[in-house]
């Protein structure tokens, strides 16, 4: 049975969404400048400065806008520190998604923040700092942000997925692509695989540069949530492989941690 959430203003939640990921970005940029050590986490994923930066960042942000809606955050969950009950709405953070990418310094890193009703991304961000480019997107539809040097917006316009063409441009993960993925893409005619590092890969399907992205292999709900969100408000949609749409707050699942997502394939507009 699903109840009714009190009343939010997403639209003035999104515009937090977007300014708070740009401070975040810029205090990653910072640490980017300089150069940081990384540290190696239970699971071998690395961990650095600007993650922890960034995500105390966002959580004040958002607690301190919304302090009662439950923040799922990365590196906190990666502490010990889970939330209780979810509820039907909370948060999924991932402050710098492709740490990997950010260590290597190649700049395919992302922000991402995303809010999750009833297991569904609803609203999300993300933001490529090095880039200079920001994906959003909620009920309105889905936008592309330029973003100065100094955090400032310089440009914005409306995006949406393409219709999808006789011949598919797929995106894959750059560090994380497998025989799997590979083996899935032979199923359709497919002219170009890009490789691109994070939640990037959701902005170029929702932007109308690609049209699919099989993920096979371990992902967290934090790091696909806010691309979902983007994804989704411009047309396209994320499924299980069986396919049904993908869900969040997965928990107490009997073959893999808490946040974990199964493997998915996200489409542009079918």
């Amino acid at each position: 049975m699903t109840f009714t959430l009190p009343t939010l203003d997403h639209p003035g939640l999104l515009a937090l969404f977007e300014t708070t990921a740009i401070a975040a970005g810029q205090e990653i940029l910072r640490i980017y400048a300089k150069g940081c050590d990384f540290e190696l986490k239970d699971d071998k994923s690395p961990v650095t400065e600007a993650d922890h930066a960034a995500e105390a960042i966002i959580q004040a942000a958002l607690r301190r806008a919304t302090p009662d809606i439950p923040v799922v955050a990365e590196e906190e969950i990666s502490g010990g520190h889970v939330p209780g009950d979810l509820g039907a709405r909370f948060y999924l953070v991932d402050p710098l998604d492709g740490t990997r990418e950010f260590v290597s310094r190649n700049g395919d890193f992302t922000v991402n923040i995303a809010l999750i009703e009833h297991g569904a991304p609803v609203l999300g961000v993300v933001y490529a700092p090095v880039r200079g480019v920001l994906f959003i997107g909620g009920a309105g539809g889905a936008e592309e942000v330029s973003i100065g040097e100094d955090g400032s917006v310089t440009a914005r316009k409306a995006i949406s997925c393409r219709k999808l063409p006789d011949e598919l441009i797929a995106v894959a993960s750059r560090s994380h692509r497998t025989p799997e993925t590979d083996a899935y893409l032979e199923k359709f005619s497919v002219a170009d695989c890009v490789s691109v590092g994070s939640s990037l890969k959701f902005g170029l399907l929702a932007r109308g540069e690609a049209d699919i992205y099989p993920r096979f292999g371990r992902t967290m709900e934090w790091d696909t949530a806010a691309g979902d969100a983007v994804l989704r408000a411009a047309g396209g949609i994320t499924l299980t492989l069986d396919g049904n749409p993908l869900t969040y707050g997965r928990r107490n699942q009997a073959d893999d941690a808490d946040f974990a997502n199964p493997n998915f394939v996200a489409w542009g507009r079918l």
